[in-house]
């Protein structure tokens, strides 16, 4: 007897979604969809990014979408499919009216569990690249001809003076610097402004042992990965130093020393109006796009303790934090227990400081070689790439799949990387670190994704607190401020010279509020989070990203943010959206929850 593969399978299964899809019989397709499935689509149905659970959201979209989108020329990719656990899953090619596109599939017995529809490009409108890169010069010989770098040169000359950009970019980190050489790529007129001087000034300013915790393999920008001799934990002067490289080899138009100071939505012109202070000088640009690409952070935030006036040592944020240097021999009180406190109590450390950290509440810890060795490696790593998936393959298989089934296979991941560091753990609860696993079990990347706080990914800081070598008070909140210290509740003294506070950020949307208005901070809801933009709770249902790129409730208004490998494959998926609107061709965003 014929024994059927994973392509026979998923060939099977596509022809008849594309047969039911291009005749437009919505009853058809769901017949190829199982109990407990989900549809996420990246543009292609929708011109946005959501997910649609069950038959009956799945239904309702197509309705709306299908014909509007035509989908045809459906196409599995040779040898992509293979059996995972009690599923077949496959990768497939496709086209609409608008793009070429890219599919996942996940089957469980013959019908669809999880679907993922991405966009690529917008057909005729592709990336200049490749075959279609400019040419750099003309073979003829002209009088007073231009030189590249003097085009070059006339280009940036005349951008905000006889040249708006059609997009701005306030934020000159990774992730606007990512959008940004993706929009030059789609031929968008495009300008990155940002308050330091120079690509890359956000990583050198912080404090001077700060390194990526996520190893080399997810950071990659796009088009131009690291050097493959670079170290896996990338310090933070080599990446600021990347990151100018970069915005100068991308063809970047980048503004340094320039401060948003406000921006105003015209609805009738369909532009802003953005004031900006370029080296001390008032500038105004009319952009159509705003992004706002300022990382998922707000401003500090700066607890009140009563006293703080009084303290007599010297006191900053963790943003505010450089180095160590200054304390050998002295005394430092560290408030928080997430990333930025593990590494300012190392640093610390380090430089000869008598160090106490304060935990006020639980905290996720994940070792980061355990981490990388039984979770990221999976995907990001060496190994991964000699098996075949590189990091543009990988990015489409951690987007393809659905939030909404996230947590139960991080619940699996998570508890067997307890069990392997179970010694590690009981070391810490024994000097009385406060531990969780998230709210549901379900890990570091589901609290990531949830509130973007939370944990330390360790690299060597859980050590000094097992040891004895940073003093920890858990449990504890402060009391108050004395002139050569802080009170806890617990009724104890630490005496400091030093206060840091690594107390976190204020939410992205508090930078709408100032730089727009309250009022359009308050209509485009939260960001970040799983869940709507105006429900802080989604219940049982868990969505998308609030917010994160894609329409917003406010026209005109982008959000760029999330770690390296989010920026770096969402960049895509935002810059279409803006060359769509700039070339005339998108269409409403369909989102029977709303926007957010």
């Amino acid at each position: 007897m014929l024994q059927l593969t994973a392509d026979d399978d998923v060939k099977a299964w596509l022809a008849r979604f594309s047969a039911a899809l291009e005749t437009g019989d919505v009853a058809a397709v769901l017949s190829l969809f199982g109990e407990g499935c989900h549809w996420r689509d990246l543009l292609c149905f929708t011109w946005s990014i959501a997910t649609f659970d069950g038959r009956g959201e799945i239904g309702g979209m197509l309705e709306a979408c299908l014909a509007r989108t035509a989908p045809a020329a459906f196409v599995p990719e040779p040898g992509a499919a293979r059996q995972e656990g009690g599923s077949v899953e496959g990768w497939f090619r496709f086209e609409t009216a608008r793009f070429s596109g890219r599919g996942h599939v996940r089957l469980k017995d013959g019908l669809c569990w999880t679907l993922m529809t991405a966009a690529l490009a917008l057909n005729g409108h592709e990336e200049r690249a490749a075959v279609r890169r400019e040419k750099g010069v003309e073979p003829v010989a002209e009088r007073g001809r231009p030189t590249w770098m003097e085009q070059r040169l006339r280009r940036a000359e005349a951008l905000g003076v006889a040249e708006q950009p059609y997009c701005l970019i306030i934020g000159g980190g990774q992730g606007g610097l990512a959008l940004a050489a993706r929009l030059n790529r789609l031929e968008v007129p495009t300008l990155v402004v940002d308050s330091l001087a120079r690509p890359g000034d956000a990583w050198r300013r912080r404090y001077r042992s700060l390194h990526l915790h996520d190893p080399i393999w997810m950071n990659h920008l796009p088009y131009m990965p690291f050097p493959d001799h670079w170290p896996v934990y990338i310090p933070k002067d080599r990446m600021g130093d990347w990151l100018e490289l970069y915005a100068d080899a991308m063809d970047i138009r980048f503004w340094g020393n320039t401060t948003a100071r406000g921006a105003r939505y015209d609805d009738e012109a369909r532009q802003w109006t953005v004031a900006l202070e370029r080296d001390g000088v008032p500038v105004t640009l009319r952009p159509r796009q705003l992004v706002l690409a300022t990382g998922l952070s707000g401003a500090p935030a700066m607890p009140r303790f009563p006293g703080a006036e009084s303290f007599r040592g010297a006191q900053c944020h963790s943003s505010d934090f450089g180095s160590g240097e200054a304390y050998a021999g002295r005394r430092a009180v560290v408030i928080g227990s997430n990333n930025s406190a593990h590494d300012i109590c190392a640093d610390l450390w380090e430089h000869g400081a008598e160090v106490t950290m304060v935990q006020r509440s639980s905290t996720l810890v994940a070792r980061g070689e355990t981490l990388f060795r039984m979770i990221t490696s999976r995907l990001y790593s060496e190994e991964a790439v000699a098996a075949g998936i590189g990091t543009e393959q990988a990015d489409f298989i951690a987007a393809s799949r659905p939030f909404a089934v996230l947590a139960g296979l991080h619940r699996r991941l998570y508890a067997e990387l307890r069990a392997a560091d179970a010694p590690f753990y009981a070391a810490l609860e024994k000097v009385g670190f406060l531990l969780d696993f998230g709210e549901d079990e379900s890990g570091l990347s589901m609290k990531y994704l949830r509130r973007a706080s939370g944990y330390y990914i360790d690299v060597g800081a859980s050590d000094l607190l097992i040891r004895g070598e940073v003093a920890l008070e858990s449990g504890v909140t402060v009391s108050r401020i004395l002139p050569e210290g802080v009170a806890l509740s617990s009724g104890r003294t630490l005496p400091a010279d030093l206060i840091v506070y690594a107390t976190g950020y204020e939410p992205m949307e508090s930078w709408i509020a100032r730089l727009v208005s309250p009022e359009v901070a308050e209509r485009v809801g939260h960001v970040w989070g799983l869940g709507s933009g105006t429900r802080l709770d989604p219940g049982p249902w868990v969505g998308e990203l609030r917010n994160m790129w894609k329409p917003t409730r406010q026209e005109g208004l982008w959000l760029q943010a999330g770690n390296l490998a989010q920026g770096r494959f969402y960049s895509r998926i935002l810059a279409l959206q803006i060359q769509a609107r700039m070339l005339g061709l998108a269409a409403p965003a369909f989102d029977p929850k709303g926007l957010g």
